[in-house]
């Protein structure tokens, strides 16, 4: 048990949700606009999606540290570390820490793989092109997430919005969609809040050790602006695909997530200290979530009663 809570920590698996939800949706649009539904194809997707998710968060903790990132958050006073502690604080070895990330990827392959022999090669360019960016943020010799030219949240937008969303249709359609890519849109927006939010509890210490996100580039006043602008960007397009029918018009019962990080929004100013962004990153990380369910229930909602 010792080991598996080290293993969870360590992948930062509590927030598998932002994976597993646009898994979800993917297969709730098939379901919905095609009747179509697969359970073996899906649990297959699941796993490999979420192998490949806590890969990417353990193979950005491990180039973090190698690139000393890690170090210099957690020497800086004024900065909340957000990584898993493991290898800066010398709990694991950096050895064991790779071997354990590579399994993982190995986990994706495989079920990408599986996928394929039912549905073709193509499924492996979705897995192919999201291994790629998680290796790529933070790895040389791109390094773009460091970069600070808003490379991150695009990728972030794509990894964790437009592959799985639309991925997960082709699996269980073997088609393409310009409903699967809209429906991508709302959750994968929330989901780069998430990541933007993220910045700002270690932004200080990231600025030291050269890794310029947004957040560094633009200043905390104006991030905190463009934070703002994201999260009505992604309720705006929930909006869009109901206009277009993408979804029915009681997902709108979703709007009611935006409320709490509205509410957090309110009490910051222009400058805060590194806790006062505690809030806001649960309250986007919990949006996310909350949204994304209530879209995954309402097309399934709108897929038993067609």
């Amino acid at each position: 048990m010792n080991k598996l809570n080290l293993f969870m920590k360590a992948s930062r698996f509590r927030v598998i949700p932002v994976m597993i939800i646009p898994v979800i949706l993917g297969a709730m649009g098939a379901y919905a606009w095609e009747g179509i539904f697969h359970p073996f194809l899906f649990v297959i997707t699941l796993v490999g999606a979420g192998a490949a998710h806590l890969f990417s968060n353990m193979i950005n903790d491990l180039w973090d540290f190698r690139n000393g990132v890690d170090v210099a958050a957690k020497e800086t006073a004024s900065t909340i570390s957000t990584n898993s502690g493991y290898l800066a604080n010398g709990i694991v070895t950096e050895r064991i820490f790779a071997a354990l990330t590579w399994m993982l990827l190995g986990i994706a392959l495989i079920c990408g793989i599986i996928l394929s022999f039912y549905t073709g090669w193509g499924v492996l360019i979705f897995g192919g092109i999201g291994a790629l960016i998680a290796y790529f943020y933070v790895a040389p010799p791109l390094k773009f997430g460091y970069r600070g030219k808003g490379y991150s949240e695009v990728a972030i937008l794509v990894s964790f919005g437009i592959l799985p969303v639309m991925g997960t249709y082709f699996v269980q359609t073997l088609q393409f969609d310009y409903r699967a890519l809209m429906l991508s849109l709302p959750i994968g927006l929330l989901t780069t809040l998430i990541l933007f939010n993220h910045h700002f509890l270690h932004w200080q210490s990231d600025k030291e050790s050269g890794k310029l996100t947004l957040v560094v580039v633009w200043g905390e006043r104006r991030a905190l602006q463009i934070s703002k602008f994201l999260l009505i960007l992604a309720y705006l397009s929930l909006l869009v695909c109901v206009i277009i029918g993408v979804m029915p018009i009681y997902v709108l019962l979703a709007l009611v997530t935006f409320l709490p990080v509205y509410k957090v929004y309110k009490q910051l100013q222009d400058k805060n200290p590194s806790q006062a962004y505690l809030p806001l990153l649960g309250a986007s990380l919990k949006a996310a979530i909350r949204c994304g369910l209530l879209m995954s229930i309402s097309l399934l909602i709108q897929g038993i009663f067609q």
